[in-house]
């Protein structure tokens, strides 16, 4: 080894010892007499110190350290006059008798500190120097540790760490896939997994009850702050199991992380119709830290003269508590938020509740104060409450709603990080319609099993049929989601029907599914988490791109290795294949 010690590990206690450290230089700083200089590894920081007058030519060697070179120093363990409590290695310095210089380094573009100056485009161009910052050291340590403790306790419950194959075959449904050429099977296609559903239920078949798998998934889909084309899955699945079991097996899950990790005690997790959701928070992952649930305004509001509101499909509103003092200024704030195109709001009805039992609203001149009053009965709003109300399409008033609600609970100071409250979402529809392509889409997957006393729903309203299917939802972060499978064929060949498919389409895609559960297909179920959205929950961030050594940009570039990029004609030509211009 070329070090003794980590630059992390040093105390008083190690006073005398002659050590050997490397690392990069942080910072060198000259005082004249002494050169001090910062070196850091991915343990911590060391001060070096370099005495003129004990040893001139080592002090003027040090005095040429750049930034980021990496070096080998040997020196004597002394406590330091001037001590730095905010570093474990704050009581101590190494006199230096030897330096050696393994590397220069040029200036990097960005400092490497906490607080960079670098922008992101840029750190992520060089994010071999941005994963040297603290911040995402601490990160990728916080990933590490994530999925270290769920495969103990995995292990500890009987789940089988099985791994499934990354080339595999195209199927519909769905995000794109990605799709990759086989030279040895030229004009065909294998697919990156978007996840290893098929595969796990063939494991269920196979009489692996309990399986699971840290497993890297692909999707070719438009991307947010919470999604990448590649990202990583705890992927579960368990043989003779109730809806029911898998809840409780995986709220175990993480009621043990949040302990071992965060030493956070959780409740048992509440459970919530997917109808509930919708109507009361306009989601199908609501953040419950807080209040303001939807009302329904339509009974009290329509037929009043307000064009608006009596053309409008819902009116809905959320009370506020405590922001009557709100100014005219801030209120045209929150107007002008509603009505971006993200949210897609038309406009914004208010009423404060006046602390002398009055009402104003920006509807006066069409609703008496008696009217208000009603309003302000519906909400059980108080004096000094604010009450906000949305009106139009139903489905886009919930949603632009439900993003206001969320402004709302970060004004005001209502979603701490640091607090936690989660909830399971249950009772999924079965299928969405979709109008472009007028049929239906499976909401989760093809693969999900419907609720058995809506069997008969299938054939005469499957629009209304429920799923067996569950989301584990924390502060409005869908963590993870599965459901009960089907694995009856006849009811498999039912749903891919519904779902539009041929027979031929269906054996063409899934036959190899098909086929299996003709030789004992047991009863099945299971849940896939998002390990990334874990960690940045864990980290307190809304960004999953810091828990990612190397992620890729909003436009799935790699900025470093400057990736997607073209192929030579060379590859083409052996892969049979030929590019199309397109033409402007």
């Amino acid at each position: 080894m070329l070090r003794t010690n980590t630059c992390g590990e040093l105390t008083i206690s190690n006073e005398t010892q002659e050590v050997t450290l490397c690392g990069w230089v942080q910072k060198a700083r000259d005082l004249g007499g002494m050169t001090f200089v910062d070196l850091r590894d991915r343990y911590g920081i060391t001060q070096l110190a370099f005495n003129l007058e004990v040893d001139k030519p080592l002090c003027e060697k040090a005095r040429t350290l750049g930034r980021e070179f990496v070096i080998k120093a040997t020196g004597f363990v002394k406590e330091r006059e001037s001590k730095n409590k905010n570093i474990p290695t704050g009581e101590i310095e190494i006199i230096v008798t030897a330096l050696e210089v393994l590397n220069e380094s040029k200036t990097p573009p960005f400092t490497i500190e906490d607080d960079t100056d670098g922008g992101e485009e840029l750190r992520m161009k060089y994010r071999y120097l941005d994963l040297r910052r603290n911040p995402l050291k601490k990160s990728l340590a916080l990933r590490h540790k994530l999925g270290f403790e769920v495969r103990k306790y995995m292990n500890d419950q009987e789940f089988f760490e099985i791994e499934t194959p990354y080339l595999i075959k195209s199927t519909p449904e769905g995000a794109r896939d990605f799709v990759v050429p086989s030279r040895m099977n030229l004009g065909e296609f294998y697919a990156l997994p978007q996840s290893p559903q098929t595969f796990k239920q063939l494991l269920m078949v196979a009489g692996y009850d309990r399986y699971f798998q840290i497993v890297k998934c692909f999707r070719d889909e438009d991307l947010r702050a919470d999604r990448q084309p590649e990202f990583t899955q705890i992927d579960c699945e368990m043989c003779f199991v109730e809806q029911e079991d898998i809840l409780n097996a995986f709220e175990g899950l993480m009621k043990y992380l949040f302990k071992s990790l965060k030493n956070i005690e959780l409740d048992d997790f509440p459970r919530m119709d997917y109808a509930v959701a919708i109507k009361e928070y306009g989601s199908d992952k609501p953040d419950i830290r807080f209040g303001m649930k939807f009302h329904e305004l339509n009974d009290l509001v329509q037929n009043k003269g307000f064009n608006v509101f009596d053309q409008a499909e819902l009116v809905v509103g959320i009370c506020v508590n405590g922001a009557a003092k709100y100014s005219r200024k801030q209120l045209d704030a929150l107007t002008d938020f509603v009505r971006k195109p993200q949210i897609g709001a038309n406009g914004l009805v208010y009423v404060k509740c006046n602390e002398d039992a009055t009402f104003k609203s920006s509807v006066d001149k069409f609703y008496s104060q008696e009217d208000l009053q009603e309003w302000s009965n519906e909400f059980g709003a108080k004096a000094g409450d604010l009450i906000l109300v949305l009106a139009g399409n139903t489905n886009k008033t919930r949603s632009a709603l439900n993003e206001l609600r969320l402004e709302m609970g970060t004004r005001l100071g209502l979603r701490n990080p640091n607090e936690f409250s989660p909830l399971w979402v249950v009772d999924f529809p079965l299928l969405e319609w979709d109008e472009n392509s007028e049929r239906f889409h499976a909401m989760h997957h093809p693969f999900t099993s419907p609720k058995s006393e809506d069997y008969p729903l299938i054939k005469t309203d499957p629009g209304k049929v429920r799923a067996n299917a569950y989301d584990m939802v924390i502060n409005g972060v869908e963590l993870g989601g599965g459901s009960i499978r089907i694995h009856d064929k006849e009811l498999q060949e039912k749903m891919f029907d519904l779902l539009g498919f041929t027979a031929e389409d269906a054996n063409s895609q899934f036959g190899f599914l098909m086929n299996a559960f003709e030789y004992g297909a047991p009863p099945h179920g299971g849940i896939a988490f998002g390990l990334d959205r874990i960690a940045a929950l864990f980290g307190g961030s809304d960004s999953i791109r810091d828990y990612i050594a190397f992620p890729k940009n909003n436009s799935g570039r790699d900025m470093m290795i400057d990736s997607p990029s073209p192929i030579s004609s060379e590859q083409l030509d052996e892969l049979q294949i030929e590019l199309q211009t397109k033409r402007g």
